[in-house]
């Protein structure tokens, strides 16, 4: 029996985690794969988080992560939109970042299971949690940490999960001749790729992409050629960059449909309860934005030694999580239209380029103020 349990080990779930055993709580975290490992992300990160990253005592410099501060969009012709991004980020490989905080985790405490969960199910005011490996864990409180999507989705039945998405997101790591200071999004046909530079003189390639253009071809390299080399940047890039995987992680089905934040006490978080389109590049900072905020609504309402007030504890994160998140998610929902698209993208990148402050109130409307 744990006070706490948490399904699922990327930021989120980390964040809340790392947060709950400092103040006290004791922490099962449970995620079905061993650190370190690649996920697939465009591992860039707005600078709203360095000062709660350093109130963890979290060092993020000692990763040597790339310090960014420019923006450049590309229609499918071409066609280039440059800005600045005034609050700046920083691009890290979810390798060594996730890597890095779980061993801060464990190292306060938390208890980590390397084991898939099967079922999750709520009796008798507390859960229990099935996983692979024939062992049942109980506790008070249960975290969905598990991102995008997963099976236990459809156990919940989530309704989101029932609705087909029509994309898949495709990431590689590369070694390629771009600033270092650069955040570039280059569109396509039905999505978008970004490339940004991490740490070790390596870039992170990431794009989301319509399934239809899979659909039409033998395999990813060949939708790649037909599809996204129309974009002579992304054609350039693609032929002129050493590719450091052996094949891309790839992750099927990405829904940006709007999800429910608790269920039957469950408490979802980061993509587990939604998540921006990857165009506007910072569901990192949501990630662990939105597991800081649920952990301060468990202490505040889950008090070691005392009853837990359920209702208040759900209404209080729902409210604070709607604050925060809900605009940012629609306004992406919204920007990601302009986009993917020949005719669009081209009209969305000239316009925007004889209007510089409309691009800068758009970067805006995606990012989130400082917080600690």
């Amino acid at each position: 029996m744990s006070d706490v349990l948490i399904v699922g080990g990327g930021l989120a779930g980390l964040t809340s985690a790392i947060l709950l055993q400092k103040n006290g709580y004791q922490v099962k975290l449970i995620e079905k794969k061993n650190y370190p490992f690649h996920r697939v992300c465009g591992e860039y990160i707005s600078n709203e988080v360095l000062p709660f990253l350093e109130s963890l005592d979290i060092d993020i410099s000692k990763l040597e992560p790339s310090r960014i501060n420019r923006l450049a969009v590309t229609s499918v012709s071409g066609k280039i939109l440059q800005a600045n991004l005034n609050l700046g980020g920083f691009g890290i490989s979810r390798f060594k970042l996730d890597y890095l905080l779980y061993q801060h985790a464990e190292s306060l405490g938390v208890e980590f299971i390397f084991e898939k969960v099967i079922d999750l199910v709520f009796t008798e005011e507390k859960f229990r949690i099935s996983t692979s490996g024939n062992k049942v864990f109980e506790s008070a409180i249960a975290i969905a940490a598990y991102g995008k999507r997963s099976n236990l989705d459809q156990k919940l039945t989530r309704s989101f999960f029932y609705k087909r998405s029509p994309y898949l997101g495709v990431k590689y790591h590369i070694k390629t001749d771009l600033p270092e200071n650069l955040i570039r999004l280059d569109n396509f046909e039905g999505g978008y790729c970004g490339v940004s530079k991490i740490e070790d003189d390596k870039y992170c390639l990431c794009y989301l992409s319509e399934t239809a253009n899979l659909k039409k071809y033998s395999g990813i390299p060949e939708m790649e050629e037909q599809v996204l080399f129309r974009n002579p940047n992304l054609r350039n890039l693609f032929k002129n960059s050493e590719f450091l995987f052996e094949k891309p992680e790839v992750i099927n089905e990405i829904s940006f449909e709007r999800k429910t934040l608790t269920e039957n006490h469950l408490l979802f978080c980061g993509d587990s309860a939604g998540m921006i389109t990857p165009l506007c590049g910072n569901g990192m900072a949501i990630a662990f934005h939105s597991g800081k905020i649920l952990a301060e609504s468990i202490m505040r309402f889950a008090k070691k030694g005392s009853d837990i007030n359920r209702t208040a504890l759900e209404q209080d994160y729902t409210l604070r999580w709607e604050k925060q998140f809900a605009l940012r998610l629609k306004s992406g929902r919204l920007i990601q239209k302009l986009f993917g698209s020949t005719f669009v993208s081209d009209m969305a990148v000239y316009t925007l380029k004889q209007f510089p402050s409309l691009t800068e109130s758009l970067v805006k409307k995606t990012h989130g103020k400082v917080f600690m």
